[in-house]
This record gives C-alpha cells, structure tokens and sequence, in this order.
C-alpha cells in the first residue's frame, strides 16, 4: 500500500496570477512557506510549490493573496525538464482541497485571528467552451453539499471519544 497525502499550514509567498492552459482550463502557481522549528532554534521556513486547477484555482485567487494564511491538500507531483542541456528535476503538491484558516485582515492591512473571508473584486472571465461548463457545474454542486449545522450539537465532556 502507498500514500502520497501532504497537508500544508502557511502563508502564500507570491501575488496569484491566475492562467489558463490552450484547452481552457485555469491553473494557478503559488508557493507556500511553512516554518520548519529546530530543538537548537535555528528556525527556518521551507518554500512549497503548489499548483492548482479548475474551480479550486479560481477560488484560491478569488479569496486568497500574498501574506493570507492557507491551509492546503494535495499530492506530490514530480517531474523534469531539461533547459540548455540541464536537466533540472520538480516537485509540486497539486491541491485538491483548501481551506481557510480563521485570520481576518486587520486594519493595518495584514491578517490576524478568526473571521468570514472576504471576496476579491470579480473579474470578467473568458468565455469557456460549453463541455468545461458542464464540468465545473457538476464541481460546484459537489463542493456545495456541504450539509446542515444544525445536526450538530455541542458535547461538554471530559470522558473517552465515544468511538
């Protein structure tokens, strides 16, 4: 058996520029740092490409920018290139889930602790082809059913987790 999961807790490290591939696809780059802690304090961060597709990388850009905290899901991706007879190796997680961390911009233009996020300004996006349409209602239907809150309830106790 083998699993290739990575979760990422960390703060975006460029301005989001959202592409599209020749068959009409967005696809967003975005490099996450993630501090790495050490027992002698020499604390540093590692820097993780991240590459997103779809819906998922319209949403990353939509809600998300330079500086904001995100939390990410993915897998790794590796792969090569070569350039001036270099060979020159990747690796990227490709997000399939996001999730918001709970800061909230403050009034001195940085983020901070837990709030709603806020929608960046729309932009007007080119036409898709009616297949791709098709496809991302059906993603968006799927990311909706997210279920109703109200099943839930609060439990107050200290006991065994009851499964």
């Amino acid at each position: 058996m083998s699993v290739n999961r990575v979760i990422l807790l960390g703060r975006i490290t460029n301005e989001l520029d959202l592409k599209q591939t020749q068959s009409g696809l967005d696809v967003l780059r975005f490099t996450v740092a993630v501090d790495r802690y050490s027992k002698n304090g020499d604390d540093t961060a590692d820097f993780l490409s991240c590459v997103a597709f779809g819906q998922r990388a319209t949403f990353i850009e939509q809600y998300f920018g330079k500086g904001r905290m995100i939390a990410v899901e993915g897998s790794l991706k590796s792969g090569s290139y070569e350039k001036d007879g270099v060979k020159h190796y990747t690796t990227d997680i490709w997000v399939d889930n996001v999730s918001f961390t709970g800061e909230k911009k403050s009034d001195n233009g940085g983020y901070s602790a837990p709030a709603e996020p806020a929608p960046k300004e729309q932009k007007s996006a080119p036409k898709q082809p009616a297949s791709r349409k098709a496809v991302q209602k059906e993603a968006e239907a799927e990311q909706m059913s997210i279920g109703d809150l109200s099943d839930f309830e609060e439990v107050f106790s200290d006991g065994p987790v009851p499964f």
